[in-house]
């Protein structure tokens, strides 16, 4: 594989990093192998350090093609709590509230759903990378000031109950460029007349990427080149350079 010139590889990104700390490491690898001191290197579409799974790497020239990927249709099997509210949205802040979920059965939860297919508008998480007169949205919300998001259009096409057992379910969500499914999970809560927020998520697909085509982060080796082949590569840099 020629990282210099451009390749494009795929990771499962792992649970608590985040996803520069995924790039830092596929780069500092990468360079260390090939004797080199910088290498382009960035991803396609972020995810949350508490979400999982398959993250689109792009080297050199490739890096051109990261728009391209960010636009592409994804995939993700989010895990819900019922009836607590977090103000993030996710495990990353407290519970500030709880509500009675008793009452939602599991064609309610169906029934739900399917009111979130298609084109809806959201609203972003206050504790999100969304930019308001050039600060970022969290760090507004760490400092527990209130913020007003307005509202994005996205397209939701398919979303699916995978599993239900108050107070916690499960669903597939197939989405567009700009869905935060923790904003989603705040959304079901609210349709349901209850509260929810996300306890899980893997994103499972990228376009036409999906899970079991990814490398685990210590699998980099695998698509590394032999020693011999670097220092042959290497001379060749060398004499293209002089």
């Amino acid at each position: 594989m020629d990282f210099q010139k451009g390749e494009v590889i795929y990771f499962n990104k792992p649970l608590e990093w985040t996803s520069f700390d995924l790039v830092k490491r596929i780069r500092s690898r990468i360079c260390r192998a090939l004797h080199v001191k910088k290498l382009k290197v960035g991803h396609a579409g972020t995810l949350d350090p508490l979400a999982t799974g398959v993250m689109i790497i792009c080297t050199g020239k490739a890096t051109k093609l990261i728009e391209s990927f960010q636009y592409q249709t994804k995939e993700y099997i989010a895990g819900l709590e019922l009836g607590a509210t977090t103000p993030s949205f996710d495990l990353e802040t407290e519970v500030d509230a709880r509500f009675p979920f008793e009452h939602i059965s599991k064609e309610a939860v169906e029934e739900a759903l399917k009111g979130f297919i298609g084109r809806i508008e959201q609203v972003p998480p206050a504790y999100s990378a969304n930019k308001i007169d050039g600060v970022r949205a969290y760090e507004y919300a760490r400092k527990g000031e209130e913020i007003e998001l307005k509202a994005k259009v996205l397209v939701i096409d398919e979303i699916e109950l995978l599993n239900y057992a108050l107070p916690n379910i499960k669903i597939r969500v197939v989405c567009s460029k700009g869905t935060y499914i923790r904003a989603l999970a705040r959304d079901i809560g609210l349709a349901l007349n209850s509260g929810a927020h996300l306890i899980s998520l893997q994103r499972t697909r990228i376009g036409e990427i999906t899970l079991d085509k990814c490398l685990e982060v210590d699998q980099i080796d695998q698509i590394l080149p032999a020693e011999e082949n670097r220092e042959k590569d290497n001379k060749q840099l060398s004499e293209i350079q002089l």
